[in-house]
């Protein structure tokens, strides 16, 4: 069977990229197309799931040049093992983080003590949280 091709605007249209993202992606070697139909490029369909790959990781904070190296990593890369299960621990927390928000604020929607933020059932939510140092450029 022969694997049809998508040219960039299916995919830009596909993933919800601008399609000088993708040529960015390209460039920095994160994705590869296929070739060209005229002047169009064109990519295999599996680039989608690259790309979903990426935007989870660019979601996670993960910059581009860590993303690429990620993408190329082998058993042997010690270096970037070690920034992956940083990562790990830092969305472990983050979800922690968020999951006690989002139950707080699902509470607060409900709740009918004067004011919100004064409700002891709310306060309970986020007491004892460490407050982080602020990570400006992030």
């Amino acid at each position: 069977m022969v694997e049809s091709l998508l040219d960039i605007g299916e995919v830009a249209e596909r993933s919800g990229l601008a399609p000088s993202a993708l040529r960015f992606y390209e460039k920095r070697g994160l994705i590869a197309s296929s070739g060209r139909n005229g002047l169009r490029r064109t990519y295999r369909p599996d680039v989608l799931d690259r790309l979903a790959l990426i935007a989870c990781a660019r979601g996670a904070g993960f910059t581009i040049a860590e993303i690429s190296r990620f993408l190329v990593a082998t058993p042997d890369d010690t270096g970037l093992r070690v920034r992956m299960a940083e990562k790990a621990r830092e969305l472990e927390e983050d979800i922690a983080r968020l999951t006690l928000m989002r139950d707080g604020l699902h509470h607060a929607s409900t709740c009918t003590h004067e004011p919100l933020v004064e409700c002891p059932d709310f306060k309970r939510t986020f007491k004892g949280l460490p407050i982080p140092a602020p990570s400006f450029g992030r």
